[in-house]
């Protein structure tokens, strides 16, 4: 019985520290912020308006208008702390929109980006061949992860049975 109380404690106190080490979200999510993703909007956009959403995913590309930047973002679902997934299926892509000019160079095909804004309807093109239908975002903040950010808060343990050798 001391057994099994003692490793109920040490199971609890692992999981506190797992749960204090991740990141908070960076963006704080409104009442009304639309729990859906990319791929749901897409399907039928009129029906979900001007919402506010917070999405996320991997550049695609930048393009620069006159007035204001497009970011193709295929989506990802995120995290508790607002990180996209990679290692997770597409959610459909989206395209952010944001005033001014954006250097492509800071927005690199691959990055990982999370973006907070309103639905500002759709547009019908292509990917590849393919006919698609992006939601479009007006963005009102964005942050492009750092691999050291996606790191936080994901212990670097390991477990496993076997011989290696390491050799620096």
């Amino acid at each position: 019985m001391h057994i099994r109380t003692s490793f109920r404690c040490i199971v609890a106190f692992g999981a506190l520290l797992l749960v204090a080490c991740a990141p908070a979200p960076i963006y704080k999510t409104a009442p009304g912020t639309l729990a859906v993703l990319p791929a749901q909007v897409a399907q039928a956009p009129e029906h979900y308006g001007k919402a506010a959403v917070i999405w996320g995913g991997s550049v695609v590309g930048v393009r620069n208008f006159q007035d204001h930047s497009e970011i193709e973002i295929l989506a990802y679902p995120l995290d508790g702390s607002q990180r996209p997934q990679p290692n997770t299926h597409g959610a459909g892509r989206f395209i952010a929109i944001v005033p001014g000019y954006l250097e492509p160079l800071s927005y690199p095909n691959g990055a990982l980006i999370t973006v907070s804004g309103q639905l500002d309807g759709s547009r019908a093109s292509a990917v590849d061949q393919a006919a698609y239908v992006y939601p479009l975002v007006s963005v009102a903040q964005s942050h492009v992860w750092t691999p050291a950010e996606m790191r936080q808060g994901h212990p670097d343990i390991h477990f496993g049975v076997g011989v290696g050798v390491g050799i620096r």
